[in-house]
């Protein structure tokens, strides 16, 4: 019994270390991830990542409402490429930010928020029908058409979702972290997202198909 005790002790001791040696390799992947030298590919990584996620999400409720019979891996892919402009600007956007409204008072924090809201979203949005549109029938063409037609949609939108979040993001978080949490937040935003920017509905002209899409 006792020898029987021993190895089962042994064992917990081999999984407690097993287990620290685990917890201590991710906190050191993250902590080089999110160093100065890699946090622009980290930010970009993560765009493109919660992007293609977000547009498969979308994909699989209108597979499961018969709005479309399979999954179109094209769409995500040029919805992953969207990321990268999105990882990109969103990078180098908080770090200007940052370095000319310095500090977390209720003034500097109001003054950013409002300069992502009226600078920046627009910014955002275009650029995002922008990147998409160069996969598409028609780029230019499109693109007005997109911009003309949906804009407001999602612009409206920015506004529902995003003055509350960006508080949190710009009062509590450092600037390394910025784009991981304004990606995991628009996870659900990017799911609407890919709904309006595929939505027949809101088309202004039925004969701008997306490229790979019904």
């Amino acid at each position: 019994m006792k020898m029987q005790a021993i190895g089962i002790t042994w064992r917990k001791l081999a999984t407690n270390i097993r287990s620290s040696s685990s917890v201590t390799r991710l906190k050191k992947a993250v902590k080089v991830s999110f160093s100065d030298k890699y946090l622009f590919y980290t930010n970009v990584t993560i765009s493109v990542t919660l992007s293609s996620v977000g547009d498969l999400l979308e994909q699989c409720y209108e597979i499961s409402v018969g709005e479309q019979e399979k999954y179109d891996f094209k769409r995500t892919m040029h919805m992953g490429f969207s990321g990268v402009a999105v990882g990109v600007l969103c990078h180098h956007w908080y770090k200007v930010l940052d370095k000319f409204i310095i500090g977390k008072t209720y003034d500097m924090v109001a003054k950013k928020l409002l300069l992502d809201q009226l600078i920046f979203s627009p910014i955002m949005i275009i650029t995002f029908f922008g990147s998409v549109a160069l996969f598409e029938e028609n780029p230019l063409q499109n693109f007005k058409e997109e911009v003309r037609s949906k804009f407001l949609t999602l612009y409206r939108a920015e506004w529902m979702v995003w003055p509350p979040a960006q508080i949190i993001n710009f009062y509590f978080l450092p600037t390394r972290y910025r784009v991981l949490y304004d990606n995991t937040i628009s996870l659900g935003y990017d799911i609407y997202t890919s709904q309006v920017k595929h939505s027949k509905g809101l088309k202004s002209s039925s004969k701008d198909k997306i490229i790979g899409t019904k």
